[in-house]
Protein backbone atom coordinates (compact mmCIF):
# COMPACT_ATOMS: atom_id res chain seq x y z
CA UNK A 1 0.00 0.00 0.00
CA UNK A 2 1.27 3.31 -0.98
CA UNK A 3 1.35 6.56 1.28
CA UNK A 4 -1.36 8.58 0.85
CA UNK A 5 -3.89 12.02 2.01
CA UNK A 6 -7.60 11.72 1.99
CA UNK A 7 -8.95 14.85 2.32
CA UNK A 8 -12.80 15.00 0.76
CA UNK A 9 -14.67 18.52 1.84
CA UNK A 10 -17.65 18.18 0.36
CA UNK A 11 -20.46 18.36 3.05
CA UNK A 12 -22.67 15.48 1.78
CA UNK A 13 -26.91 16.38 2.52
CA UNK A 14 -28.82 12.93 1.69
CA UNK A 15 -32.74 11.64 2.37
CA UNK A 16 -35.95 12.89 0.94
CA UNK A 17 -36.55 16.60 0.59
CA UNK A 18 -33.55 17.70 1.29
CA UNK A 19 -33.47 20.40 -1.74
CA UNK A 20 -35.59 22.64 0.43
CA UNK A 21 -32.11 23.00 1.85
CA UNK A 22 -30.33 24.41 -1.04
CA UNK A 23 -30.89 27.83 -0.32
CA UNK A 24 -29.43 27.65 3.52
CA UNK A 25 -26.96 26.32 2.64
CA UNK A 26 -26.17 28.41 -0.10
CA UNK A 27 -26.27 31.60 1.64
CA UNK A 28 -23.79 30.66 3.61
CA UNK A 29 -21.61 31.30 1.19
CA UNK A 30 -22.95 34.14 -0.83
CA UNK A 31 -25.53 36.03 -1.06
CA UNK A 32 -25.24 36.66 -5.37
CA UNK A 33 -24.72 33.19 -7.34
CA UNK A 34 -25.12 31.64 -10.36
CA UNK A 35 -27.68 28.98 -10.98
CA UNK A 36 -26.62 26.41 -13.23
CA UNK A 37 -28.52 23.76 -15.04
CA UNK A 38 -30.04 22.19 -18.54
CA UNK A 39 -33.22 23.85 -18.62
CA UNK A 40 -35.07 20.47 -19.54
CA UNK A 41 -35.74 17.68 -16.67
CA UNK A 42 -35.06 19.93 -13.77
CA UNK A 43 -37.53 22.27 -15.01
CA UNK A 44 -40.16 19.93 -16.15
CA UNK A 45 -39.69 18.38 -12.80
CA UNK A 46 -40.28 21.18 -10.72
CA UNK A 47 -36.92 21.01 -8.70
CA UNK A 48 -35.91 24.15 -10.16
CA UNK A 49 -39.00 26.20 -8.53
CA UNK A 50 -38.09 24.63 -5.54
CA UNK A 51 -34.42 25.45 -5.61
CA UNK A 52 -35.78 29.25 -6.48
CA UNK A 53 -38.06 29.16 -3.60
CA UNK A 54 -35.27 27.98 -1.41
CA UNK A 55 -32.80 30.48 -2.23
CA UNK A 56 -35.57 33.35 -2.03
CA UNK A 57 -36.15 32.32 1.34
CA UNK A 58 -32.66 32.95 2.81
CA UNK A 59 -32.00 36.36 0.27
CA UNK A 60 -29.85 34.76 -1.79
CA UNK A 61 -30.23 36.33 -5.52
CA UNK A 62 -29.23 34.67 -8.96
CA UNK A 63 -28.40 34.67 -12.31
CA UNK A 64 -29.98 31.53 -13.93
CA UNK A 65 -27.50 29.93 -17.31
CA UNK A 66 -29.28 26.72 -19.14
CA UNK A 67 -28.25 24.84 -22.15
CA UNK A 68 -26.03 22.38 -20.12
CA UNK A 69 -25.55 18.91 -22.27
CA UNK A 70 -24.34 15.58 -22.15
CA UNK A 71 -20.95 15.87 -22.82
CA UNK A 72 -20.71 19.65 -21.57
CA UNK A 73 -19.21 22.24 -24.30
CA UNK A 74 -16.48 24.55 -23.69
CA UNK A 75 -18.56 27.64 -25.67
CA UNK A 76 -21.35 27.43 -22.37
CA UNK A 77 -18.60 27.63 -20.19
CA UNK A 78 -16.95 30.62 -21.52
CA UNK A 79 -20.32 31.82 -21.80
CA UNK A 80 -20.69 31.21 -17.95
CA UNK A 81 -17.29 32.59 -17.36
CA UNK A 82 -18.42 36.04 -18.92
CA UNK A 83 -21.95 35.74 -16.77
CA UNK A 84 -20.48 35.13 -13.37
CA UNK A 85 -17.59 38.33 -14.01
CA UNK A 86 -20.04 40.55 -15.38
CA UNK A 87 -22.52 40.12 -12.58
CA UNK A 88 -19.81 39.68 -9.87
CA UNK A 89 -21.60 36.50 -8.51
CA UNK A 90 -19.42 34.80 -5.66
CA UNK A 91 -20.53 31.21 -6.01
CA UNK A 92 -22.22 28.14 -8.88
CA UNK A 93 -24.97 26.16 -7.75
CA UNK A 94 -25.50 23.42 -10.24
CA UNK A 95 -28.77 21.56 -10.28
CA UNK A 96 -28.66 18.34 -12.59
CA UNK A 97 -26.08 15.67 -12.88
CA UNK A 98 -22.63 15.53 -14.22
CA UNK A 99 -22.51 17.33 -16.41
CA UNK A 100 -23.96 20.35 -15.23
CA UNK A 101 -21.58 19.79 -12.51
CA UNK A 102 -18.69 19.57 -14.56
CA UNK A 103 -19.82 22.69 -16.93
CA UNK A 104 -20.14 24.54 -13.08
CA UNK A 105 -16.61 23.51 -11.52
CA UNK A 106 -15.02 24.58 -15.37
CA UNK A 107 -16.85 28.05 -14.77
CA UNK A 108 -15.77 28.19 -11.54
CA UNK A 109 -12.12 28.03 -12.36
CA UNK A 110 -12.26 30.41 -15.23
CA UNK A 111 -14.27 32.75 -13.07
CA UNK A 112 -11.48 33.66 -11.14
CA UNK A 113 -8.25 32.45 -13.38
CA UNK A 114 -7.14 35.11 -16.30
CA UNK A 115 -7.10 33.51 -19.80
CA UNK A 116 -8.16 30.94 -21.83
CA UNK A 117 -9.96 28.30 -19.40
CA UNK A 118 -8.97 25.47 -21.63
CA UNK A 119 -5.31 26.02 -21.11
CA UNK A 120 -6.21 23.88 -18.15
CA UNK A 121 -7.18 21.15 -19.96
CA UNK A 122 -4.48 21.00 -22.26
CA UNK A 123 -2.54 20.72 -19.37
CA UNK A 124 -0.66 24.16 -20.23
CA UNK A 125 -1.38 25.58 -16.56
CA UNK A 126 -2.84 24.64 -13.29
CA UNK A 127 -4.64 26.20 -10.82
CA UNK A 128 -5.41 26.11 -6.91
CA UNK A 129 -8.50 29.25 -7.09
CA UNK A 130 -11.85 28.39 -8.18
CA UNK A 131 -15.13 30.17 -7.04
CA UNK A 132 -17.08 27.83 -4.45
CA UNK A 133 -19.65 25.42 -6.32
CA UNK A 134 -22.49 23.40 -4.44
CA UNK A 135 -24.91 20.77 -6.45
CA UNK A 136 -28.19 19.26 -6.43
CA UNK A 137 -27.92 15.99 -7.90
CA UNK A 138 -30.80 14.60 -10.14
CA UNK A 139 -28.46 11.74 -11.85
CA UNK A 140 -26.25 9.46 -9.90
CA UNK A 141 -23.15 8.58 -12.45
CA UNK A 142 -20.36 10.79 -12.74
CA UNK A 143 -19.62 11.00 -8.84
CA UNK A 144 -18.82 14.96 -9.90
CA UNK A 145 -20.89 15.82 -6.69
CA UNK A 146 -17.88 15.00 -3.97
CA UNK A 147 -14.90 14.60 -6.41
CA UNK A 148 -11.88 17.01 -7.52
CA UNK A 149 -13.12 16.15 -11.71
CA UNK A 150 -14.26 17.96 -14.50
CA UNK A 151 -14.65 16.90 -17.72
CA UNK A 152 -15.36 19.22 -20.76
CA UNK A 153 -15.72 19.33 -24.62
CA UNK A 154 -14.27 21.36 -26.97
CA UNK A 155 -16.49 21.58 -29.91
CA UNK A 156 -13.47 23.19 -32.59
CA UNK A 157 -11.61 19.89 -31.96
CA UNK A 158 -13.93 18.17 -30.95
CA UNK A 159 -11.35 17.42 -27.69
CA UNK A 160 -12.84 15.73 -24.38
CA UNK A 161 -10.30 16.70 -22.04
CA UNK A 162 -10.37 16.74 -18.12
CA UNK A 163 -8.73 18.65 -15.19
CA UNK A 164 -8.31 17.31 -11.33
CA UNK A 165 -8.11 20.13 -8.66
CA UNK A 166 -8.80 19.74 -5.26
CA UNK A 167 -10.01 23.55 -5.53
CA UNK A 168 -12.76 22.28 -7.28
CA UNK A 169 -14.31 19.96 -5.06
CA UNK A 170 -18.01 20.84 -4.23
CA UNK A 171 -18.38 22.55 -0.86
CA UNK A 172 -22.19 20.94 -0.16
CA UNK A 173 -23.91 18.67 -2.29
CA UNK A 174 -27.40 17.84 -1.90
CA UNK A 175 -28.61 14.11 -2.77
CA UNK A 176 -32.44 12.91 -2.86
CA UNK A 177 -32.91 9.74 -4.11
CA UNK A 178 -36.57 10.62 -4.93
CA UNK A 179 -35.26 13.04 -7.71
CA UNK A 180 -34.18 10.02 -9.76
CA UNK A 181 -37.15 8.39 -9.86
CA UNK A 182 -38.22 10.35 -12.89
CA UNK A 183 -35.17 9.50 -14.94
CA UNK A 184 -35.62 7.79 -18.19
CA UNK A 185 -34.15 4.13 -17.49
CA UNK A 186 -31.51 4.81 -20.74
CA UNK A 187 -30.14 7.65 -18.25
CA UNK A 188 -30.32 5.20 -15.21
CA UNK A 189 -28.69 2.59 -16.82
CA UNK A 190 -26.29 4.94 -18.07
CA UNK A 191 -25.35 6.41 -14.83
CA UNK A 192 -25.37 2.46 -13.41
CA UNK A 193 -22.49 2.24 -15.78
CA UNK A 194 -20.10 5.22 -15.29
CA UNK A 195 -20.30 4.70 -11.39
CA UNK A 196 -19.20 0.56 -11.97
CA UNK A 197 -16.75 2.13 -14.14
CA UNK A 198 -15.18 4.70 -11.70
CA UNK A 199 -14.37 1.73 -9.62
CA UNK A 200 -12.85 -0.69 -11.90
CA UNK A 201 -10.79 1.60 -12.92
CA UNK A 202 -9.51 1.96 -9.53
CA UNK A 203 -10.19 -1.68 -8.67
CA UNK A 204 -7.49 -2.72 -11.49
CA UNK A 205 -3.96 -1.55 -9.93
CA UNK A 206 -0.25 -3.12 -9.31
CA UNK A 207 -0.35 -2.05 -6.04
CA UNK A 208 -0.05 -4.99 -3.77
CA UNK A 209 -1.58 -5.15 -0.06
CA UNK A 210 -4.29 -3.17 -0.94
CA UNK A 211 -7.12 -6.09 0.81
CA UNK A 212 -9.15 -2.85 2.41
CA UNK A 213 -9.60 -1.46 -0.87
CA UNK A 214 -10.11 -4.14 -2.80
CA UNK A 215 -12.94 -5.41 -0.47
CA UNK A 216 -14.86 -2.01 -0.52
CA UNK A 217 -14.20 -1.95 -4.44
CA UNK A 218 -16.11 -5.44 -4.64
CA UNK A 219 -18.97 -4.39 -2.18
CA UNK A 220 -19.53 -1.07 -3.95
CA UNK A 221 -19.75 -3.22 -7.23
CA UNK A 222 -21.75 -5.90 -5.95
CA UNK A 223 -24.47 -3.20 -4.46
CA UNK A 224 -24.62 -1.28 -7.43
CA UNK A 225 -25.45 -4.78 -9.39
CA UNK A 226 -28.09 -5.78 -7.12
CA UNK A 227 -29.95 -2.90 -6.78
CA UNK A 228 -29.56 -1.71 -10.55
CA UNK A 229 -31.61 -5.33 -11.24
CA UNK A 230 -34.55 -4.65 -8.44
CA UNK A 231 -34.66 -1.14 -10.44
CA UNK A 232 -35.05 -2.68 -13.71
CA UNK A 233 -37.28 -5.49 -12.34
CA UNK A 234 -39.87 -2.96 -11.76
CA UNK A 235 -38.90 -1.08 -9.13
CA UNK A 236 -38.22 2.65 -10.28
CA UNK A 237 -39.89 3.87 -7.45
CA UNK A 238 -37.97 1.97 -5.05
CA UNK A 239 -36.69 4.53 -2.25
CA UNK A 240 -34.09 2.05 -0.80
CA UNK A 241 -32.91 0.76 -4.22
CA UNK A 242 -32.85 4.62 -5.63
CA UNK A 243 -30.67 5.48 -2.38
CA UNK A 244 -27.57 3.00 -2.73
CA UNK A 245 -27.33 3.50 -6.45
CA UNK A 246 -27.33 7.55 -5.43
CA UNK A 247 -24.51 6.66 -2.73
CA UNK A 248 -22.52 4.19 -4.49
CA UNK A 249 -22.36 6.95 -7.26
CA UNK A 250 -21.14 9.25 -5.09
CA UNK A 251 -18.19 6.95 -2.79
CA UNK A 252 -17.11 5.39 -6.49
CA UNK A 253 -15.26 8.72 -7.16
CA UNK A 254 -14.77 10.60 -4.29
CA UNK A 255 -11.73 9.30 -3.21
CA UNK A 256 -11.88 6.92 -0.83
CA UNK A 257 -11.35 3.76 -3.28
CA UNK A 258 -8.00 5.24 -4.33
CA UNK A 259 -6.44 5.57 -1.17
CA UNK A 260 -3.07 3.61 -1.23
CA UNK A 261 -3.14 2.69 -4.51
CA UNK A 262 -3.16 3.69 -8.20
CA UNK A 263 -5.63 3.20 -10.33
CA UNK A 264 -5.20 2.71 -14.58
CA UNK A 265 -7.71 5.36 -16.27
CA UNK A 266 -7.32 4.06 -19.42
CA UNK A 267 -10.70 2.43 -20.46
CA UNK A 268 -11.93 6.78 -19.37
CA UNK A 269 -9.66 7.89 -22.06
CA UNK A 270 -10.43 5.53 -24.53
CA UNK A 271 -14.17 6.10 -23.81
CA UNK A 272 -13.60 10.08 -24.09
CA UNK A 273 -12.82 9.97 -27.92
CA UNK A 274 -15.75 7.92 -28.55
CA UNK A 275 -17.65 10.58 -26.65
CA UNK A 276 -15.95 13.73 -28.26
CA UNK A 277 -16.24 11.88 -32.20
CA UNK A 278 -19.69 10.74 -31.68
CA UNK A 279 -21.30 12.27 -28.50
CA UNK A 280 -22.31 8.95 -27.39
CA UNK A 281 -23.14 9.12 -23.68
CA UNK A 282 -20.29 8.14 -21.55
CA UNK A 283 -22.16 5.54 -19.71
CA UNK A 284 -22.97 3.74 -22.66
CA UNK A 285 -19.22 4.31 -24.25
CA UNK A 286 -17.70 2.74 -21.06
CA UNK A 287 -20.27 -0.28 -21.29
CA UNK A 288 -18.09 -0.86 -24.69
CA UNK A 289 -14.89 -0.26 -23.75
CA UNK A 290 -14.04 -1.48 -20.51
CA UNK A 291 -14.91 -5.17 -21.46
CA UNK A 292 -12.94 -4.72 -24.54
CA UNK A 293 -10.17 -3.49 -22.38
CA UNK A 294 -10.76 -6.54 -20.26
CA UNK A 295 -10.57 -8.50 -23.22
CA UNK A 296 -7.29 -7.27 -24.41
CA UNK A 297 -5.54 -7.53 -20.22
CA UNK A 298 -6.48 -11.00 -19.29
CA UNK A 299 -2.96 -12.35 -20.28
CA UNK A 300 -1.37 -9.29 -18.40
CA UNK A 301 -2.75 -10.07 -14.63
CA UNK A 302 -5.34 -13.42 -15.50
CA UNK A 303 -5.48 -13.45 -11.35
CA UNK A 304 -6.59 -10.91 -10.70
CA UNK A 305 -9.64 -10.60 -13.48
CA UNK A 306 -10.29 -14.29 -11.79
CA UNK A 307 -10.48 -12.43 -8.47
CA UNK A 308 -12.83 -9.78 -9.97
CA UNK A 309 -14.89 -12.82 -11.76
CA UNK A 310 -15.58 -14.66 -8.42
CA UNK A 311 -16.07 -11.41 -6.00
CA UNK A 312 -18.05 -9.44 -8.04
CA UNK A 313 -20.39 -11.35 -10.66
CA UNK A 314 -19.96 -15.02 -8.51
CA UNK A 315 -18.09 -16.81 -10.79
CA UNK A 316 -17.25 -20.64 -8.83
CA UNK A 317 -13.30 -20.94 -9.18
CA UNK A 318 -14.45 -24.65 -8.83
CA UNK A 319 -15.21 -25.06 -12.03
CA UNK A 320 -12.28 -22.92 -14.01
CA UNK A 321 -8.99 -22.33 -13.88
CA UNK A 322 -8.07 -18.56 -13.69
CA UNK A 323 -8.22 -18.12 -17.74
CA UNK A 324 -11.90 -19.53 -17.86
CA UNK A 325 -13.15 -17.58 -15.07
CA UNK A 326 -12.02 -14.17 -15.95
CA UNK A 327 -13.25 -15.13 -19.17
CA UNK A 328 -16.65 -15.95 -17.78
CA UNK A 329 -16.80 -12.30 -15.75
CA UNK A 330 -16.88 -10.42 -18.53
CA UNK A 331 -19.14 -12.33 -20.18
CA UNK A 332 -21.39 -11.77 -17.31
CA UNK A 333 -20.56 -8.58 -17.11
CA UNK A 334 -21.19 -7.79 -20.61
CA UNK A 335 -24.37 -9.81 -20.55
CA UNK A 336 -25.12 -7.45 -17.26
CA UNK A 337 -24.73 -4.53 -19.34
CA UNK A 338 -27.43 -5.36 -22.16
CA UNK A 339 -30.00 -6.30 -19.35
CA UNK A 340 -29.77 -2.75 -18.64
CA UNK A 341 -30.51 -2.00 -22.27
CA UNK A 342 -27.00 -0.80 -22.71
CA UNK A 343 -24.35 -1.31 -26.02
CA UNK A 344 -21.40 -3.48 -25.54
CA UNK A 345 -20.37 -3.34 -29.20
CA UNK A 346 -20.05 -0.41 -31.75
CA UNK A 347 -22.34 -1.90 -33.79
CA UNK A 348 -24.67 -1.35 -30.87
CA UNK A 349 -24.29 2.48 -31.25
CA UNK A 350 -23.86 5.01 -34.36
CA UNK A 351 -19.89 4.69 -33.79
CA UNK A 352 -18.09 4.41 -37.50
CA UNK A 353 -15.82 2.00 -37.51
CA UNK A 354 -13.62 3.25 -40.29
CA UNK A 355 -12.22 6.05 -37.67
CA UNK A 356 -10.75 3.62 -35.41
CA UNK A 357 -7.04 4.44 -36.32
CA UNK A 358 -7.77 7.77 -35.80
CA UNK A 359 -9.47 7.10 -32.58
CA UNK A 360 -6.18 5.32 -31.74
CA UNK A 361 -3.94 7.93 -32.56
CA UNK A 362 -6.01 10.85 -30.60
CA UNK A 363 -6.34 9.35 -27.36
CA UNK A 364 -2.22 9.58 -27.30
CA UNK A 365 -2.33 12.80 -27.83
CA UNK A 366 -0.57 13.59 -24.22
CA UNK A 367 1.77 10.10 -24.59
CA UNK A 368 0.81 6.78 -22.99
CA UNK A 369 -2.36 5.85 -21.04
CA UNK A 370 -3.21 3.82 -18.20
CA UNK A 371 -1.59 2.69 -15.21
CA UNK A 372 -2.33 -0.94 -14.95
CA UNK A 373 -0.85 -1.25 -18.24
CA UNK A 374 0.61 1.38 -20.68
CA UNK A 375 -1.50 1.59 -23.56
CA UNK A 376 0.39 3.03 -26.64
CA UNK A 377 -1.53 3.61 -29.67
CA UNK A 378 -1.23 0.00 -31.03
CA UNK A 379 -3.20 -0.91 -27.55
CA UNK A 380 -5.75 0.84 -28.40
CA UNK A 381 -6.11 0.24 -31.92
CA UNK A 382 -6.49 -3.32 -30.67
CA UNK A 383 -8.77 -2.70 -27.49
CA UNK A 384 -10.93 -0.45 -30.56
CA UNK A 385 -11.34 -3.59 -32.94
CA UNK A 386 -12.30 -5.54 -29.80
CA UNK A 387 -15.23 -3.23 -29.61
CA UNK A 388 -16.24 -3.92 -32.77
CA UNK A 389 -16.12 -7.85 -32.80
CA UNK A 390 -19.79 -8.76 -33.47
CA UNK A 391 -19.24 -12.05 -32.08
CA UNK A 392 -19.60 -13.46 -29.06
CA UNK A 393 -15.99 -13.27 -27.12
Amino acid sequence: MRNFEFCNKTKIIFGKETEERAGSETAQYAKRILLHHSGGHPVASGLINKIKESLKKTGVEWVELTGVQPNPLLSLVNKGIEIVKKEKLEFILAAGGGSAIDSAKAIAVGAVNEGDIWDFFERKRTTDKALPVGTVLTIPAAGSESSLSCVITNEAGPWKRSINYPCIRPVFSILNPELTYSLPPYQTACGIVDMMAHIMERYFTKEPNVELTDELCEGALRTIIRNARKIFSGGENDYAARAEIMWAGALAHNGLLDTGRIGDWASHALDHELSALFDIAHGAGLAIIFPAWMKYNIKEDTPRLARFAAKVWGVDGAFYNYEQAAREGIFRMENFFRSIGMPVRFSDTNIDTTRIPEMAKRVVHFGTIGNYRKLEEKDALAIYKLAAERDEW
